[in-house]
């Protein structure tokens, strides 16, 4: 898949099941502002009704259309196989719940790399609040392993979260923005080690720290990887 500076994936074609068009991502983007415009103001109840009916319509629409399928080796290449330029925006796939700018459940949250970094700017809407005004916890939670994940893509490096551990400093403001930067701490064989830390305006509020373990790239039709991967994960 081709992405450009902004993040923006190229029209899709037949045959690249993970690209998506603009318009799809247009709707999405739509899609989340609706919802968090919704779960954070009064609305008329006969107004609610015809949103109701309107989704209701559409619904019927979008459903006739033929079933899409993400391959799951074809997700997977495309997001340790990427080899991202500094500055350039990563997401670990179109429909990623977290960093995906084609989900209308996501975030809309932003990625990039920065050396050897992976930092994110997301400003969370009302829909993600767990206590008033706060972020949910899991959200934050979802933030981390996402950005986290997005180091890995930086180093094509093929891995899964096996360990996560949050602390939440201070309470995570919604409707402001977020800045998180992940970086791998160090490495032992497949255990690669992360810290991550959320802040606003300077400020810490959250930090973490993850244990991913590596896979063989050749898995994933990628080039092969250290030596010490393959011969720890076993026969491919």
């Amino acid at each position: 898949m081709a992405a450009h500076g902004d993040g923006r994936a190229e029209l899709s074609t037949n045959d690249d099941p993970i690209q998506v068009s603009q318009a799809r991502i247009e709707a999405a983007e739509a899609l989340r502002r609706l919802g968090n415009a919704l779960v954070g103001h009064h609305v008329d109840d006969d107004y609610l009704f015809e949103i109701a009916k309107t989704a209701d319509a559409m619904l019927r629409e979008v459903i006739h259309g033929e079933r899409r399928t993400r391959p799951i080796d074809d997700m997977k290449r495309y997001v340790w196989g990427i080899s991202p330029g500094e500055g350039v925006r990563i997401d670990h796939f179109p429909d990623c719940v977290v960093s995906g700018a084609a989900n209308p459940m996501g975030l809309g949250m932003s990625v990039w790399r920065d050396d050897e970094e992976a930092v994110a700017r997301v400003r969370l809407g009302h829909a993600f609040e767990g206590a008033p005004g706060r972020a949910h916890g899991g959200v934050v939670a979802a933030i981390f392993d996402d950005v986290m994940g997005i180091v890995l893509t930086i180093q094509s490096t093929p891995a899964f979260t096996a360990r996560l551990t949050v602390s939440y400093l201070a309470p995570v403001p919604v409707g402001v923005e977020l800045e998180i930067r992940a970086r791998q701490t160090w490495r032992e064989g497949r255990k690669v080690f992360m810290a991550a830390e959320a802040s606003h305006e300077g400020n810490v509020l959250a930090e973490a720290e993850g244990l991913f373990i590596a896979l063989p790239p050749e898995r994933f039709g990628l080039p092969p990887g250290p030596d010490e991967i393959r011969a720890e994960a076993g026969p491919i």
